[in-house]
C-alpha cells in the first residue's frame, strides 16, 4: 500500500521537475539573469518545490544542459534503429545543430554558472562524443565513410556549428556546413 501512495507523488514530482526544466530553458535562453522565482511561478510550482529540485541557479543551468545533451546523445541509437547508418549520421548531425543553437541561447546562463569562482566545472561532452562514436563505428562497419574517423576528428570538423548565430538564418548555414562534412566523410569510403 505505501508504494501505491508514493507512486503518484513520484510522477507528480517528475512532472514538476520537467516543467521547471522546460520553463527554465525558455526563460534562461531569453535572459541569463531571469529570476528563479519567476521560473518557479511560470512552471506552476512553489519555491520549496523549486529549490528541492534545484538548490541554486548553477544546478538548474547545468541540469538543463545535461538533459538537452543526453537527449541528443540518445537520439543516435534511435536513428540507427530506423535508418541506414549514413542517413542516421546525417540526421543526427541536424539534431546536434539544433542542440548547438539551444546551447547558444543558454550561453550567457552557462557562462555565469560555470565561470563563477568556486562554481562547478564546465560539463563534459561525453554523451555526445559517445553518440558520435557509435554512429561513426556503424558507418565504418557499413563502409559508408572513410575508415578511421574518430569522434574527436568529427567534433573538430563540425565545430563551426558553435559559430553560427541562433538569431540568424542558422538552419540553411548549418545544412550547408553539415553537407560538406558528410561529403568529406564519404570521400574514400570503401563502399562508395
Amino acid at each position: 500500500m505505501p508504494q501505491q501512495k508514493d507512486s503518484p507523488r513520484r510522477s507528480d514530482a517528475q512532472r514538476n521537475r520537467e516543467r521547471i526544466l522546460d520553463v527554465a530553458l525558455a526563460e534562461l535562453s531569453r535572459c541569463a539573469d531571469a529570476p528563479l522565482s519567476m521560473i518557479a511561478k511560470k512552471a506552476g510550482v512553489g519555491q520549496g518545490t523549486f529549490y528541492r529540485n534545484f538548490p541554486n541557479r548553477e544546478s538548474l543551468v547545468l541540469e538543463i544542459y545535461r538533459h538537452e545533451m543526453q537527449q541528443v546523445a540518445d537520439s543516435a541509437t534511435h536513428l540507427l534503429q530506423t535508418r541506414a547508418p549514413d542517413e542516421a549520421l546525417r540526421a543526427w548531425m541536424d539534431r546536434l545543430a539544433e542542440f548547438a543553437m539551444a546551447k547558444a541561447g543558454l550561453a550567457g546562463a552557462i557562462r555565469q554558472a560555470t565561470g563563477a569562482p568556486g562554481g562547478p566545472a564546465k560539463p563534459p561532452h561525453t554523451p555526445v562524443t559517445a553518440a558520435a562514436e557509435l554512429l561513426l563505428r556503424a558507418n565504418d562497419d557499413a563502409g559508408t565513410i572513410r575508415p578511421g574517423v574518430t569522434a574527436e576528428d568529427f567534433m573538430l570538423a563540425i565545430a563551426g556549428l558553435w559559430q553560427l548565430d541562433p538569431h540568424d538564418d542558422w538552419r540553411s548555414r548549418a545544412t550547408r556546413l553539415l553537407d560538406l562534412v558528410m561529403a568529406g566523410l564519404r570521400t574514400g569510403a570503401p563502399g562508395a
